[in-house]
């Protein structure tokens, strides 16, 4: 679809979905204020053409809307990835009509992946040693820890096997050379440094910016470990992605040709600095944690380079439209991974980590379960934090719906699993000690055994200032700030 930033922001201004602000912005609070209350109006994608401090204009938004995601990427890799599954699942076992039947997906294949050119935008100009002061770098929320660099797209490679990973990983500036890296173990760029360290080498890291807007939803996609990155994003540009030799010395990271920045240094093994607080898309402040410090050698840009960033908070913001789309797109493949699951859904409105349901087989006393381990151990789906299970076929997207279903069938004593202390996301702070908690399984299989109540007319207990009904068998309720 568009091979560049600058080819998507050019269709929006065509289709009048942009908006070019020039008088001066802050990148300090005020750029990141704008941007919030033009996505709550559901507005444009936002051009900041004059920002205070930097030579660099800041575009944002630029995912915020349904019609935008449509427009980047079109109805193709949709339908790429159902008729992917279909060929699939007709070519077990073999058979001649169903490979003759599949050629067209056998072309599409090879469009797939990287294609190495001379020439690269993105080495246009080289700033050695890295000025990332000069960079319109965000703050975008009043006790965060510093700015932040909120789409970056970070490339390693593993140590020792050489698959590589691209994964968006928050990075605070500490100064004109240096950021945090928030690697988080459960992530693939944290397990390729895990290995690195563990063997005392430092791990060459290039950071993108910009580039072809398949490169931010592939770098955020919850793949499994072992898919490429950039299978998918070629599958969502619709070519192959174009990338050139570091023409520096030492640095054998290819680039990214038409991103519009690279960040070229290394990580090294044993050193940590403090990083954050941050306000994150779970919409409170993660705090401050010792984290790897990437020291930044150069940086290569386009001369005109634009710099793309995003605001995330309580949802629903940009990231909430990327997530959904993403689930669009790769529902299909989750019956193909996980057989016993027809169909799976995450809630944006959670932050996506902290909820999300599934309907699955039921063909044997608690296969329902087999199922819920077999989702909770698969890449980023096992820091699910609750997990509704049913066995009849459900619209998971209209959650009310849903929940009543579950609650129709849910016998509290029999159909609640609560696993604690296990690896959960970094983010969630619910407990005392980071990256570990609880999370739960709740069960809503087979026909109903409760008539649900539709309404409540009893006294409220102490400390309940307000309730209502979310749904038939559900209140939601209000009560005094807890402290």
């Amino acid at each position: 679809m568009h091979r560049n930033l600058r080819s998507f922001i050019e269709l929006l201004r065509r289709e009048r979905d942009l908006i070019e602000v020039e008088a001066e912005v802050d990148p300090y609070l005020e750029l990141a204020e704008v941007h919030r209350r033009v996505i709550e109006r559901g507005g444009p994608a936002i051009l900041f053409r004059n920002v205070k401090g930097s030579r660099n204009p800041v575009v944002t938004n630029l995912f915020g809307t349904e019609r935008r995601i449509g427009l980047a990427f079109g109805p193709k890799p949709e339908a790429l990835v159902r008729e992917a599954v279909r060929v699939a699942e007709s070519l077990l076992p073999p058979k001649p009509a169903a490979l003759w039947q599949s050629r067209k997906l056998a072309l599409e294949a090879l469009r797939l992946g990287t294609r190495r050119v001379r020439r690269a935008p993105v080495a246009e100009v080289v700033d050695r040693p890295a000025r990332l002061d000069e960079l319109p770098i965000l703050t975008t929320w009043q006790e965060d820890g510093g700015p932040f660099v909120t789409l970056p797209l970070v490339y390693t490679e593993h140590p020792f096997t050489g698959k590589h990973n691209l994964g968006m990983y928050r990075m605070q500036r500490f100064d004109a050379r240096t950021t945090g890296m928030h690697w988080q173990i459960h992530k693939g760029g944290g397990f390729h440094f895990h290995e690195a360290e563990r063997e005392g080498q430092p791990l060459p890291v290039t950071v993108f910016l910009g580039g072809p807007p398949a490169l931010i939803l592939s770098a955020i996609a919850p793949l499994p470990e072992d898919v490429p990155e950039l299978i998918l994003a070629s599958v969502l540009a619709g070519e192959k992605i174009r990338v050139a030799d570091n023409p520096l010395e030492g640095f054998k990271h290819r680039l990214i040709a038409e991103s519009e920045f690279a960040l070229v240094g290394r990580v090294p093994p044993g050193e940590r600095r403090p990083e954050g607080p941050f306000g994150d898309h779970y919409g409170y402040y993660s705090l401050q944690h010792d984290y790897p410090v990437f020291n930044v050698e150069a940086v290569f840009h386009r001369k005109d380079a634009i710099y793309p960033a995003t605001v995330v908070g309580k949802p629903r913001q940009e990231d909430f439209f990327i997530g959904d789309y993403l689930q669009r797109l790769l529902s299909p493949l989750f019956p193909l991974v996980m057989p016993s699951v027809r169909d799976l859904w995450s809630y944006g409105e959670t932050g996506f980590h902290s909820l999300a349901a599934a309907v699955v087989r039921e063909r044997y006393a608690r296969e329902a379960l087999v199922s819920a381990f077999r989702i909770l151990g698969e890449g980023q789906l096992s820091l699910t934090k609750f997990l509704l299970l049913t066995d009849t076929p459900q619209d998971l997207r209209d959650f009310r719906k849903l929940f009543e279903h579950v609650l129709a069938r849910f016998r509290p004593e029999s159909d609640l699993f609560i696993f604690s202390n296990v690896s959960m996301d970094t983010l969630d702070y619910t407990s005392g000690t980071v990256n570990r908690g609880s999370k739960a399984v709740m069960l809503g299989l087979g026909d109903p055994v409760f008539s649900l109540p539709h309404e409540f007319r009893g006294a409220l207990p102490v400390g309940v200032t307000r309730a209502e009904v979310f749904c038939p068998g559900c209140l939601v309720v209000e009560g005094v700030s807890f402290s």
